[in-house]
C-alpha cells in the first residue's frame, strides 16, 4: 500500500505545481479622465470592449470674449444735425446780445456792453474780448484773464444777459419781422406776439432755422417747441 500512498502523493504534487505556473487572467481597468475635465467625468462611459469602434465627440467650447468681440461688430454711430434742436443747452453769446459787465472796486468798468458785429465786447483798458459762442460765465473769465494782465490785481467780474438778441418770425403771420426775445418763449408765444396766424396758414409744418456751428439747421417743429434767441421761425403757406 505504501507505494500507492506514494504515487498519489507525487500526482498532488505535480497537480499543484502545475496550478502555480499557470499565468492569472487579465482584468481590464477602465482609466478615469483627468479630474480637471469636468465634462469627462460627467459623461463618462465604461471602457469599450474589444471591437467596439463607437467614437464619443466632444462638446465644442463656448467661443471666448475675444472672439465674441471680432464676431459682433459694434454698430455705426451718426450725428444728426438736428440735436441742436434736443435738450437744454448753456446759452451762448452772438452779435445782439446787450450784457452788464461788473466789475467790483472798478466803476469806471462797471457798464453795458453789447456784442457787436464781430462778435466781441469791446471795453476801456483791455478792448475786443472776442464773446460770440462763449457762454456769460466763461465770457466773464476772459474779462478777468485780460484785466490781470497789469490793470487790475484781483479782479472779480460778473456778467449776466441784459437784452437778449431778437428773434425773426416770417411767412403767414400778422406781421411777420423781427422782435424782442422773451425767455422760455415757444413756437406759440412767437405767433402771438407777431398777430396770430393768417387764413392761410399751415399750422401742422411749422419750420425753425436755428444757427449751429458751421451753418444753419433747419427743422419741423410742433408749436409748443422752445424758441431760442436768433431763431427764424418760418410759417407756410397751406394750398387749401
Amino acid at each position: 500500500m505504501r507505494p500507492v500512498r506514494l504515487f498519489v502523493l507525487v500526482l498532488l504534487a505535480v497537480a499543484l505545481a502545475g496550478c502555480a505556473s499557470m499565468p492569472a487572467p487579465r482584468v481590464a481597468v477602465a482609466t478615469p479622465p483627468p479630474a480637471t475635465d469636468l465634462d469627462s467625468l460627467v459623461y463618462a462611459r465604461p471602457a469599450a470592449m474589444a471591437g467596439d469602434q463607437r467614437v464619443v465627440a466632444k462638446p465644442t467650447p463656448p467661443p471666448t470674449e475675444a472672439r465674441a468681440q471680432v464676431m459682433v461688430a459694434p454698430a455705426e454711430v451718426t450725428l444728426d444735425p438736428a440735436a441742436a434742436f434736443e435738450g437744454e443747452v448753456p446759452y451762448t453769446l452772438d452779435t445782439g446780445d446787450k450784457l452788464r459787465v461788473v466789475v467790483f472796486g472798478q466803476d469806471g468798468l462797471t457798464n453795458s456792453y453789447s456784442v457787436d458785429s464781430a462778435g466781441a465786447v469791446t471795453m476801456p483798458l483791455i478792448g475786443a474780448v472776442p464773446a460770440r459762442g462763449l457762454t456769460p460765465g466763461e465770457l466773464s473769465r476772459a474779462v478777468a484773464e485780460r484785466l490781470r494782465r497789469g490793470f487790475v490785481r484781483d479782479p472779480h467780474v460778473a456778467i449776466e444777459v441784459e437784452l437778449y438778441r431778437p428773434f425773426f418770425i416770417l411767412g403767414e403771420v400778422t406781421y411777420p419781422g423781427q422782435y424782442p426775445y422773451v425767455p422760455h418763449m415757444s413756437v406759440e408765444n412767437a405767433v402771438a406776439i407777431a398777430g396770430g396766424f393768417t387764413p392761410r396758414a399751415y399750422r401742422w409744418d411749422i419750420r425753425i432755422d436755428r444757427p449751429a456751428t458751421g451753418g444753419v439747421v433747419r427743422k419741423s417743429v410742433p408749436l409748443l417747441t422752445r424758441v431760442r434767441p436768433g431763431d427764424t421761425v418760418i410759417i407756410k403757406e397751406r394750398w387749401f
